[in-house]
């Protein structure tokens, strides 16, 4: 019975072992694996809380990181240790705040040092190349932010015509680096707008520019409108928050991931026609809606040029009942598919936004007449 018992015990220490190492391309690691799982290999350890925030931000940019490094883990680890639960082994690496991220150079023998760079996949991928001589499977993504320095702001801020949004920055500021995935996808937002860039500055080697502007501390962030104004970014730092304030500063119209708001293109008087069409019964009544809302449509292209996408609609689903709901549905996996270009993507999107005040009550849009 005591052979049976210890055998149970080793195979269930075996398996959560394994659970620990092969579950994920990050090894989570505790006091009875940390050792076993460095060894000698050269490792890069997050030290981390579950209720920090730092650290919830950084989760998937760290996940990622693993992934690039998946096909090597023979010869470098990308790990991590929940040391508000493991106390100990935090405090054994002199760990007093998370997220703590420390380079073993030799594993577990050798003196670890920290990692103070950006937090970002680029930054943390170079940095594990650099050091451990092993190359990832990642490949590089050409940044939307587009960088200034002293010698081209007054070119492409003051000059340009356009707005800017500027960051300003030091490499070695924890918030900036918080800050920097969340701005890399504002940035690509926005890629598809000819009238705003986001851009950022290296406020410790571009002094002149601010000094300029009078940057103290970090993240200082800046408008630029194209009429000569600048103001302070005072908002949220979350996608959101960014998103609205650009919105409403330059009248775009973008949502997080850079497509359209789910109200562009839409129009009242013509979403309260395609509801009373969608509700109506009566073969009669629907073909009157649908002359009705066909004939407003083309009242209105000369002001508003989707109103074409509802005169199709209308005539479209006066013959198919289904088509509002079919032609959302393939439109959807068209957006999705990644395979359209970005010419055509917005107008993919408007024509969706447009399909549901044929199958749902109308969401806030603009009234023309």
């Amino acid at each position: 019975m005591l052979r049976k018992n210890f055998v149970l015990g080793a195979i269930a220490s075996f398996l959560s072992f394994a659970a620990t190492v092969l579950g994920d391309n990050v090894h989570a690691l505790t006091p009875d694996t940390f050792d076993g799982v460095l060894g000698s290999k050269p490792a890069l350890v997050e030290f981390y809380a579950p209720w920090c925030g730092h650290c919830k931000n950084l989760a998937p940019v760290y996940d990622q990181l693993g992934d690039a490094f998946s096909t090597k883990k023979d010869q470098v680890i990308i790990a991590k240790v929940d040391a508000d639960e493991h106390k100990a082994l935090g405090g054994r690496y002199g760990v007093q705040g998370f997220p703590t991220i420390k380079w073993f150079p030799n594993g577990v023998a050798s003196a670890p040092e920290d990692y103070s760079g950006g937090r970002d996949l680029e930054s943390l991928t170079e940095f594990v190349t650099k050091k451990s001589g092993v190359r990832s499977s990642h490949k590089k993504v050409i940044s939307a932010v587009e960088v200034l320095t002293d010698s081209n702001f007054e070119e492409k801020v003051k000059k340009s015509g356009k707005h800017y949004l500027v960051e300003f920055y030091a490499p070695w500021c924890g918030h900036c680096k918080n800050l920097a995935p969340t701005y890399e996808k504002v940035a690509a937002d926005f890629l598809k707008e000819k009238d705003i860039t986001i851009a950022k500055v290296d406020a410790t080697t571009e002094t002149r520019v601010a000094e300029e502007y009078g940057v103290t501390g970090y993240p200082t962030i800046k408008y630029f409108s194209k009429d000569g104004t600048v103001s302070e970014y005072e908002g949220g730092r979350q996608e959101d928050d960014f998103l609205n304030f650009i919105n409403n500063k330059v009248g775009t119209q973008r949502a997080a991931g850079g497509l359209l708001r789910s109200e562009v293109g839409r129009n009242v008087k013509l979403d309260e026609i395609a509801v009373k069409f969608t509700k109506a019964t009566d073969p009669e009544e629907r073909r009157i809606l649908s002359e009705q809302g066909a004939n407003l449509a083309a009242h209105l292209m000369d002001s508003d040029k989707n109103a074409r996408h509802y005169g199709r609609i209308f005539q479209k689903a006066l013959d198919t009942p289904d088509f509002a709901l079919n032609e959302s549905a393939r439109l959807s996996k068209l957006i999705k598919s990644g395979t359209v270009s970005s010419n055509q993507l917005d107008d993919l999107v408007i024509r969706q936004n447009i399909l549901t005040s044929f199958h749902a009550t109308p969401a806030a849009a603009k009234e023309e007449l």
